[in-house]
C-alpha cells in the first residue's frame, strides 16, 4: 500500500513539473479558463488566437501596469528588436546626459585670422540654426576687427569615417554617415525644373555647387541624397553651407574651407551655440521619425562623455551595454549599434519590456494614437511594436511584439492583445 501511494506521489510531482515547465504559455490562459463565465470563454478564445499567430521566430508579452505578467511567448528568445532599439539608446543618453543636456558647437578664432568650427556632435545642425549662428558671429568684435582668413571645420570630436554595422552606401536618408560636425542630416534635398537645373526643395538651405556633382550622378530628378565620408565629403559640406550663411550676414571668408584642429591653449573661444533643443526634445523628435541619424549621433556622444573622446561606436555601445547590466539588469543582449538598423543586434522580449518599464515615465515622447504610446520597427522581413495600451482605468498595459517571421500580420497580433488589455 506505501509502495502504491509513493508512487501516485512521484506521478503527480512529474506532471506539476511538466505543468510549471511552460508558465510563459500557459499562464495566462488558464487564468480565464477557471469557468464558462462569457468573457472567460471570448478571452480564452483570443489568448488561442494570439497564440497560434506566434511563430518560432516571435515574441509577444504584455503586462499590466504593476508589470504582471498578462500574456508571453517566446519572451525569453534572442531576437531582431530592428528600430525597438533606439528605446534603449534614449534611455542611454538620458541616463549618461541628462534630460535637459543641450548639444554644443564652438567658434574660435586663431592668431592668424582662421575661424575655426569644433562640433560635438549635435544632430540638429539645420539651416534655420546656421542662420542663426552666422547672425550672432555677424557682431563679434574679433571677426570685424581682422575679417576671416581660413575656415577650419574641426570634426575631431567623434573619429573620423564611422562606421555604422547594418548601413550601406545608398543615397537614402537611413544610410546617412555620423560625424562631430555635420549639418541637415548630412542629407541634400533637391528638384529638377523645367530647364533640366537643379534647385533645393527646401526655401531655407541653398543648392551648393559642392553637391551638384553627386545629384547628376545620382540620375534623380527630386529626392533626397545623402553625403559621404568619403574624401571628407560631410564636413566639408557643412564648412560650405556654414559660408554661405556667412556671407549672408556680411562675413568674407578669404582663404579656403578646410579641415583641421581646435588649439584651446592658444586659440580664442569668440562663440558658443547651445543648442536650442534639450535632449528629451531631441529623443522625442528621434523616436517620432525613427531617425538613425539622429540615434547614433546620441549614442556616440554619450560614449565620447563617459570614456572620453573621440566618440566611437564602440564606446558608445559599452556604454549602453553597462547601463543595461547595471540599472536594468539586462546582460544577455547583444548590441552592435543604437538604431537598430543592423541585423546583428539581438534582444528579448522579456528585456525590452525592461527597457519599456524604465522608459515610461517618458512615454508621452513617443509617437501615440487615441489610447497607444507606442515605437515600431521595420527591417525586410521583420516587424516590431513596442509600447503602452492605456486601458479604461487609465492605467498603461505595457507590450512587446517581435515577429521576425516574414508574412507574420502586426495587424493581427495587436488586434487581441488590445482585446486582452481592455
Amino acid at each position: 500500500m506505501l509502495k502504491a501511494s509513493l508512487s501516485y506521489v512521484w506521478i503527480l510531482l512529474f506532471f506539476c513539473f511538466l505543468h510549471f515547465g511552460q508558465p510563459e504559455n500557459l499562464w495566462a490562459k488558464n487564468q480565464y479558463t477557471q469557468n464558462n463565465h462569457p468573457t472567460k470563454r471570448s478571452t480564452s478564445k483570443t489568448l488561442q488566437a494570439l497564440q497560434h499567430a506566434i511563430g518560432s521566430n516571435d515574441a509577444v508579452l504584455v503586462t499590466n501596469q504593476q508589470g504582471k505578467i498578462i500574456f508571453s511567448k517566446n519572451a525569453e528568445k534572442p531576437l531582431i528588436p530592428a528600430s525597438t532599439l533606439k528605446l534603449l539608446t534614449s534611455l542611454v543618453a538620458l541616463h549618461y546626459l541628462g534630460p535637459d543636456y543641450r548639444f554644443t558647437t564652438e567658434f574660435y578664432m586663431d592668431a592668424k585670422g582662421n575661424l575655426k568650427i569644433k562640433g560635438y556632435g549635435d544632430p540638429l545642425l539645420i539651416s534655420e540654426i546656421l542662420a542663426e549662428i552666422s547672425k550672432s558671429l555677424s557682431s563679434n568684435l574679433s571677426i570685424n576687427d581682422q575679417g576671416i582668413n581660413n575656415l577650419v571645420l574641426d570634426d575631431s570630436y567623434f573619429t573620423r569615417k564611422i562606421i555604422i554595422p547594418g548601413k550601406t552606401d545608398s543615397l537614402e536618408p537611413y544610410d546617412a554617415p555620423n560625424g562631430a560636425l555635420c549639418v541637415n542630416f548630412n542629407t541634400v534635398y533637391f528638384k529638377q525644373i523645367k530647364d533640366s537645373s537643379f534647385i533645393s526643395a527646401e526655401p531655407q538651405t541653398p543648392l551648393l555647387p559642392i553637391v551638384l556633382k553627386k545629384i547628376k550622378q545620382s540620375g534623380l530628378d527630386k529626392g533626397r541624397i545623402v553625403l559621404a565620408h568619403t574624401e571628407n565629403e560631410i564636413t566639408l559640406y557643412a564648412g560650405h553651407l556654414f559660408q554661405y550663411f556667412l556671407n549672408k550676414k556680411g562675413i568674407k571668408i578669404k582663404g579656403k574651407i578646410r579641415t583641421g584642429k581646435v588649439q584651446k591653449d592658444k586659440d580664442k573661444l569668440i562663440y558658443r551655440y547651445t543648442s536650442r533643443f534639450t535632449l528629451k526634445q531631441i529623443i522625442s523628435k528621434l523616436l517620432e521619425h525613427s531617425n538613425n541619424f539622429m540615434a547614433n549621433q546620441s549614442l556616440i556622444a554619450t560614449g565620447a562623455k563617459v570614456f572620453g573622446p573621440p566618440g566611437t561606436v564602440d564606446k558608445g555601445v559599452l556604454a549602453a551595454l553597462t547601463y543595461a547590466k547595471n540599472v536594468l539588469n539586462i546582460d544577455n543582449i547583444r548590441l552592435v549599434e543604437g538604431s537598430g538598423i543592423s541585423r546583428e543586434n539581438r534582444i528579448s522580449a522579456k528585456n525590452l519590456a525592461k527597457i519599456a518599464k524604465e522608459f515610461e515615465p517618458y512615454h508621452n515622447l513617443m509617437r501615440h494614437s487615441n489610447d497607444e504610446y507606442f515605437k515600431t520597427g521595420n527591417l525586410k522581413g521583420i516587424n516590431t511594436r513596442v509600447g503602452y495600451i492605456k486601458n479604461k482605468k487609465g492605467e498603461l498595459h505595457r507590450f512587446v511584439v517581435i515577429l521576425n517571421s516574414p508574412g507574420k500580420s502586426m495587424q493581427n497580433i495587436m488586434k487581441n492583445v488590445r482585446r486582452i488589455v481592455d
